[in-house]
């Protein structure tokens, strides 16, 4: 059996503050094998975009987490690398697309140079062939006429537009993985569909892995094949599409899950919003992250963390009350 392309293990990312660490991605395991689509579904706050930047490495210069584990890509270690050695594989052999294009893309720069400063960079393309391939890119990702949209500033673009040119970027150099960070977030929901099918069939014709990040289990639905559900910078629930949307296990899950309308609801039936507000995990914590929100939890949910249980084959959940949600089977099964 090959390999996976990603294997994330004990990932911790810790940011120092004034009142002690903040445990922004608190000792989390997953992995991701070639060409699969993986969805990372959470509120905001619950440690998937750090995920992200960290597997990178992309903080800001006042960003100074303390960060442990390994994420080991292609046989590497992500985590472990030099800066030299990371820059070789951010572009080419792994492509982000982050949550807002207009800040992403130079406001300055036409968005051929912008494609084709990666293609410099990373393939050693002259400047002719590079903006060659600029165009031959905007066309894959349906920007109309795109030799002679080469020269236009990203005001130029719709959201839409701006969103399919960071795709473009993102894919120059045809990467085995493609992270999008909430990549439909500000589009309207024909325009989303629109992204969320040029994914698919990208990442069927490049062959590429995806890891979508969302807090919408609508767009997972979409373009996944597995879902892992974070919750307090850890994960809560993982298994197939099916699985998690079907036979959803924790409570945390279960109420994401009512928050996406459905075609076959009663008339005039409204989505069920989660009382409180995520955690910020600050220091020590007790307990399962969930239970203050929860409409479950008991005294030992408050006091001690859950474990994670397995239930079906790729399926698991961290809940005390995993056994009596579902099937759990004794790891090894």
């Amino acid at each position: 059996m090959a390999p996976p392309l990603l294997e994330v293990r004990d990932l911790r990312t810790t940011f120092p503050t004034e009142r002690g660490p903040l445990h922004a991605v608190d000792g989390i395991s997953f992995s991701l094998a070639e060409g699969e689509a993986l969805g990372v579904v959470g509120e905001s706050g619950s440690g998937k975009s750090v995920t992200a930047l960290t597997l990178l490495r992309l903080f800001g210069p006042l960003a100074r987490p303390r960060i442990s584990g390994e994420a080991v890509f292609a046989g590497g270690d992500l985590l472990s690398m030099s800066d030299a050695g990371l820059r070789r594989v951010r572009g080419a052999q792994i492509g982000m697309i982050f949550q807002d294009p207009m800040t992403s893309l130079n406001p300055s720069l036409p968005i051929g140079e912008q494609i084709a400063e990666v293609l410099r960079y990373h393939r050693g393309l002259n400047s002719g062939a590079a903006r060659r391939r600029a165009a031959e890119l905007l066309d894959l990702v349906g920007i109309p006429d795109p030799r002679h949209r080469l020269d236009d500033l990203p005001y130029r673009f719709s959201g839409g537009m701006r969103q399919r040119i960071m795709i473009a970027i993102a894919i120059a150099c045809e990467p085995r993985l493609l992270i999008a960070d909430e990549p439909t977030t500000a589009l309207d929901v024909t325009v989303q569909a629109q992204v969320l099918a040029l994914l698919g069939r990208l990442r069927r014709e490049l062959g590429m892995a995806l890891m979508l990040i969302t807090h919408d289990f609508g767009v997972v639905a979409a373009a996944c094949d597995r879902v892992q559900v974070m919750y307090g910078g850890r994960l809560v629930e993982r298994g197939t599409l099916r699985q998690v949307i079907e036979r959803p296990n924790h409570p945390y899950t279960e109420a994401l899950l009512h928050l996406v309308p459905r075609l076959d609801s009663p008339l005039g039936e409204r989505t069920q919003p989660i009382p409180g507000q995520p955690p910020i995990v600050i220091g020590s914590s007790v307990g399962c992250r969930f239970a203050p929100r929860c409409t479950y939890a008991n005294e030992r949910c408050q006091q001690e963390d859950p474990p994670t249980f397995p239930l079906d084959v790729g399926h698991s959940s961290a809940c005390w009350f995993a056994n009596e949600r579902g099937t759990v089977r004794e790891v090894g099964e």
